[in-house]
């Protein structure tokens, strides 16, 4: 286990510490350098419903739970991949929704949408953001659809990721804009799911919200994400 990995063991006492530890490391290397894939942003021409990314497979069906303790709140995280589509632009994307709650009372519940190119990069064209208080929803803060007002797919999951590449999840100006830094691969995590090897970690935050740590990430060949932030998986069904 290395130095990162004992960190994530040890959240959230070392969370803070560690997020501006790796803040520090992406301004130093600025945040302009590199793309997604070491080509152009643009997208492609064709994309496929069928996404089999290695790190960020959607399988219909496919359902994950994630939980975990966040400065003594209890977070419930679940993944779902739905049997469902959206067109935006011209591109036909897989609907995926997440729903989280603290607590115990639902707190947001979004629907993503997502398609992967031939070459095999999994691309983010948006969602739709509800969010709860009490019951009801008191908020759409956060969503934006790609090729609408400006807004532009970005890139979720590269095909073949590499250490330091630095990529934009989101391209909705104003709105989301959330930026990923690849950490590490080939590393081995423990979660309550079970263990994982050949992991993938990354680094997310959102440069519209300057001061505020973002969150760590780790995703599993063949089944997805396992660590967001303070959550770890608990539970897969395919």
């Amino acid at each position: 286990m290395n130095e990162h990995d004992a960190d994530l063991r040890r959240w959230p006492h070392s969370r803070r510490a560690f997020l501006r530890s790796v803040g520090v490391a992406v301004g130093g290397i600025g945040l302009t350098s590199g793309t997604a894939v070491g080509q152009s942003e643009r997208p492609p021409d064709q994309f496929t419903l069928d996404i089999d990314n290695r790190y960020f497979p959607l399988p219909v069906g496919r359902r994950l739970l994630l939980e975990g303790d966040e400065e003594g709140v209890t977070v419930k995280l679940r993944v779902t991949v739905l049997d469902e589509t959206e067109n935006l632009g011209d591109v036909t994307t897989r609907v995926v929704e997440e729903r989280e709650w603290e607590d115990g009372a639902l707190l947001e519940v979004s629907r993503n949408y997502f398609a992967q190119s031939t070459e095999g990069d999994v691309w983010y064209f948006g969602e739709a953001v509800d969010i709860y208080e009490d019951g009801a929803v008191v908020s759409n803060e956060g969503s934006w659809r790609a090729y609408e007002d400006g807004n532009e797919p970005g890139v979720f999951m590269p095909a073949t990721p590499e250490v330091g590449m630095l990529y934009r999840q989101e391209r909705a100006p104003g709105v989301a804009e959330d930026k990923v830094l690849i950490l590490g691969l080939d590393e081995t995590v423990e979660v309550p799911a079970g263990t994982f090897e050949n992991t993938l970690r990354t680094y997310d935050w959102n440069p519209l919200e300057p001061g505020t740590p973002g969150d760590v990430k780790v995703y599993a060949p063949s089944v997805g994400i396992i660590v967001d932030g303070a959550v770890e998986l608990v539970e897969f069904v395919e």
